[in-house]
């Protein structure tokens, strides 16, 4: 059966962390302007409490790494399919016949990296947007975070589809 590789959704898990810090990096990335579309200002985000924000993205990055490993590899999908027929030998041998010679044909960076950004498009997208329309945020708010997230689900997905 297929497994979750842990330390490769660990390190996955990093990647909100180190796009976050460049992508709303106000010198080289969209800092400057996220904050105007925020209102927020340096003085502001200093007050924060980072230890307790900087563990719960670590849990949040892992909970998302480990999601994305259903979505990234095809077998998870397989797998579930035949959920109900797993003590069943046939299905078993099936699964295990369909896994050992197409399993790792969609095991690349770049297959991982699409579905990663497939996945900011269409989920990431209409959850930011719908939130930043009701809390009345702009097109440069929405923009902004969904590129972020695209980016990162992206990397995300690669470096689970690739490496595990």
């Amino acid at each position: 059966m297929v497994q979750i590789n842990f330390l490769i959704t660990a390190l996955a898990a990093l990647v909100p962390l180190i796009t976050g810090s460049i992508w709303y990096n106000p010198k080289i990335g969209f800092g400057n302007a996220w904050m105007k579309s925020t209102g927020l200002s340096e003085e502001e985000l200093r007050k924060s409490n980072m230890a307790v924000i900087f563990t719960l993205v670590i849990v949040f990055a892992f909970m998302i790494a480990l999601t994305l490993n259903t979505m990234v590899r095809h077998e998870f999908g397989l797998m579930s399919m035949m959920a109900n027929h797993a003590k069943d030998a046939d299905a078993l041998q099936m699964y295990n016949d369909v896994t050992g010679k197409y399993g790792a044909e969609f095991h690349t960076f770049k297959h991982g990296a699409f579905h990663g950004f497939l996945i900011g498009l269409f989920v990431a997208l209409p959850i930011l947007g719908t939130n930043a329309l009701f809390e009345r945020k702009g097109f440069k708010y929405i923009a902004i975070h969904t590129g972020y997230w695209m980016l990162t689900l992206a990397l995300m997905g690669g470096i689970i589809c690739g490496f595990s």
